[in-house]
């Protein structure tokens, strides 16, 4: 395998931790409508990622800093032709971090409501948006013999990447859901596990459709295949541990999914980077959209070296955190200080 192969295979690895983590960070703040009850209700949840949502959210940083380095002209390609979707994208991500340092500042019940409605909508944007755009990606673009796009933003949400936008949209709810009844103690994890199952359900008739489409766009390609048809049956073995109360194997069923779902579109793609859906000609494939091989070199070395040490600090934060979070917990720890002392993410 080259390097521009391997390096192509560690961006979908990249984005497949990203999908994975701050999926259930997107998942949890669109839950809030459904599971937060009440003021301290939604303290629960969004104590459950108070401690990890920024880490979190660094996957995607290195993601596109990785494509930057590795795939030029792919990242040239994808950021002025997505250049709508993914600014849209990044205010959403804004909004959501900010909420989460401000709701905690004012006492208003009305200050933290318009706080939690940009939780909600910072999550639910991003979570369809990525879809989009990945769907996009797979299907292939339009793009003229310079690899430029020349469609509009309108061209891009089309039924099939709408499909895709629900399937990441639901895909992300649901492990948010699971997420909370792992992290949580009491009622509000009875109750989230209860929405993961009627969840869960739509979820795997939207994630199934999109699965089969996938497969006539890729013409039935058998790594795909295999990879797609593994990721449905984790996601049914979600379900079932879920309906079981087992939401610790629920979680890992879940991050089983949107991974081998990751690296089935990776696997489509393969070995193009962006298909041009008007010429095949015009196609950025892995060979011309990466970098020299000198620099993907150093890349790899820096990656071997610094790769290890990143996921042993994440571990490490997870496993100091690991407690669950509960309504008698956040009273305990808040005493008389006001009421949402303790909601402020670290």
């Amino acid at each position: 395998m080259d390097l521009a192969t391997l390096w192509f295979w560690i961006v979908a690895a990249l984005f497949v931790g990203y999908f994975i983590l701050d999926g259930f960070d997107f998942g949890v703040g669109m839950t809030l409508p459904f599971l937060g009850k009440d003021d301290l209700d939604r303290r629960v949840l969004i104590n459950t990622i108070g401690p990890v949502w920024d880490l979190n959210e660094t996957w995607v940083i290195v993601a596109g800093a990785c494509l930057f380095a590795a795939f030029p002209e792919w990242y040239a390609t994808l950021f002025s032709g997505f250049y709508l979707a993914l600014l849209l994208i990044l205010l959403a991500l804004i909004v959501r971090g900010v909420s989460f340092e401000y709701r905690h500042q004012r006492p208003e019940s009305r200050w933290k409501a318009w706080f939690d409605g940009m939780i909600i909508v910072g999550s639910a944007v991003p979570a369809l948006l990525w879809g989009v755009a990945f769907a996009n990606i797979v299907q292939g673009v339009p793009l003229d013999a310079n690899h430029d796009y020349i469609g509009t933003f309108f061209d891009l949400l089309n039924p099939y990447a709408l499909l895709g936008g629900l399937t990441t949209l639901l895909l992300f709810f649901t492990h948010g859901a699971v997420f909370i009844s792992l992290k949580t103690a009491g009622d509000i994890r009875e109750r989230a596990r209860r929405l993961a199952v009627r969840s869960g359900v739509i979820t795997i008739v939207v994630a199934a459709s999109f699965l089969v489409w996938t497969a006539f766009l890729a013409e039935f390609n058998v790594a795909y295949l295999v990879l797609a048809s593994l990721a449905a049956v984790a996601l049914i073995g979600a379900w079932l541990f879920n309906l079981r109360g087992a939401e610790g194997w629920s979680f890992g069923f879940m991050a089983a999914t949107i991974a081998l779902a990751v690296l089935a579109l990776f696997t489509a793609l393969f070995p193009d980077v962006m298909p041009a859906s008007n010429d095949p000609a015009n196609s950025l494939t892995i060979a011309n959209a990466s970098s020299s091989e000198y620099t993907l070199t150093v890349m790899s070395w820096t990656a071997l070296v610094f790769l290890p040490l990143i996921l042993l600090y994440q571990g490490w934060t997870y496993w100091v955190f690991r407690k669950r979070v509960s309504r008698a917990s956040i009273q305990a720890a808040t005493g008389t200080a006001p009421a949402d002392a303790a909601a402020q993410p670290a």
